[in-house]
């Protein structure tokens, strides 16, 4: 089994969303104690991979020193955002995907902009950040240009969507660990319009007392699922929303505010195969705070 390390890592590529990670992550650092690793790669041109072509030694020295050069302008943002922290880098010629899913085996988190500056215009989800939401190693967390870290989200509350499946309960004990480590409120949201209550009232047109019975079973369930995590970490308050709604609608709005939103791959609804559910998906989108994503088997 492999050993994650205490360090945060964000990927480094100069674009606006890169940027507010790397923001997010140097506060997220500074608030465990652990190291930054700013992490950046770049590749050689297509053409230099045609049979008998060297590349000249200058272009490689070029591409080097123009990957150190956004190294550099991290490390003075990172330090802008967290004057303490240590901080470390790594520079690899190839893939950002390669590179990100490798650390991913080792780094207590990975954070990454939505989409750097090789993305589409209009492309809110990037290539590269849907690949290593979908295959990382540990959790992921994506960071939007519209996601600042300001006054108000670096000391919001931690939002976590629970939705009883396995993966939720991973995400859930992701985030009462981030929580207890921001010394924040958890804030745990459920919904249960999804949850084929509808099935059990077939043709039959149930009255608001089934409504409000079918309401205290979930609310039941969910302090069922967080009280072993509420022993476990007694300095985190905790806030439950049950609520009647869509799953995505819910979360953003508990996530107004919010330092971190952390979900589930995929839920109960999820097909089996699937790398990411309709609502993780649809949050990394449109989530008013930066998303941490759990994947099966991951944690932090």
């Amino acid at each position: 089994m492999t050993t994650h390390e205490d360090i945060v890592v964000v990927a480094v590529d100069g674009s606006p969303a890169s940027e507010n990670a790397v923001r997010w992550a140097a506060n997220t650092a500074n608030k465990r104690g652990i190291p930054l690793q700013l992490a950046t790669s770049y590749t050689m041109p297509q053409f230099l991979y045609a049979e008998g072509m060297v590349p000249p030694q200058e272009l490689f020295d070029d591409l080097q020193n123009e990957a150190m050069g956004k190294i550099d302008d991290a490390r003075r943002i990172a330090h802008e955002t967290a004057p303490e922290i240590k901080i470390g880098h790594t520079i690899v010629e190839g893939s950002p995907i390669d590179m990100l899913l490798e650390i991913s085996k080792t780094a207590t988190m990975i954070v990454m902009g939505s989409r750097g500056l090789g993305g589409l215009s209009g492309m809110v989800m990037g290539s590269v950040s849907a690949a290593v939401v979908s295959h990382a190693e540990c959790p992921v967390v994506v960071v939007r240009e519209d996601n600042p870290l300001d006054e108000t989200t670096k000391y919001g509350p931690v939002v976590v969507g629970v939705d009883g499946s396995d993966v939720s309960q991973q995400a859930t004990e992701v985030a009462f660990a981030e929580a207890d480590a921001r010394d924040s409120e958890l804030i745990a949201v459920h919904t249960w319009m999804d949850m084929q209550m509808q099935s059990s009232l077939a043709g039959v047109t149930a009255a608001q007392a089934d409504w409000n019975e079918i309401e205290q079973q979930q609310i039941s369930l969910l302090e069922e699922r967080l009280q072993p995590l509420v022993e476990q970490y007694p300095n985190v308050q905790v806030k439950k929303v049950i609520t009647r709604d869509r799953p995505v609608r819910a979360l953003a709005e508990q996530a107004e505010g919010s330092q971190l939103m952390v979900v589930g791959s995929h839920g109960r609804g999820g097909f089996k195969g699937m790398l990411i559910g309709s609502t993780s998906r649809a949050l990394l989108q449109s989530a008013p705070s930066p998303l941490m994503v759990v994947r099966p088997g991951v944690t932090a």
